[in-house]
């Protein structure tokens, strides 16, 4: 989510109940987002599961878990 501009939740204050979206932007939600956005494009950089190469349930299944066990695996290096 996009944080609004400061003329346009004016001009949705204005119209009142038919003004659209909310005029608040919650930050925490917005971060929690963020978050599994972050996760689920690191798991598609494996090519092999964005594109669902493995047919079977069970083999995508394992590629799932691979795939996490990389990016847990690189988050405890020391950086």
């Amino acid at each position: 989510m996009i944080p609004e501009k400061t003329d346009q939740a004016a001009n949705r204050k204005k119209r009142g109940s038919r003004g659209g979206r909310p005029v608040s932007h919650d930050a925490a939600l917005y971060k929690e987002r963020n978050t599994a956005e972050r996760c689920i494009n690191k798991i598609k950089e494996w090519h092999r599961l964005a594109t669902r190469y493995d047919k079977t349930p069970a083999s995508y299944l394992a590629g799932l878990h691979l795939r996490g066990a990389v990016i847990w695996l690189r988050s405890l290096q020391p950086v």
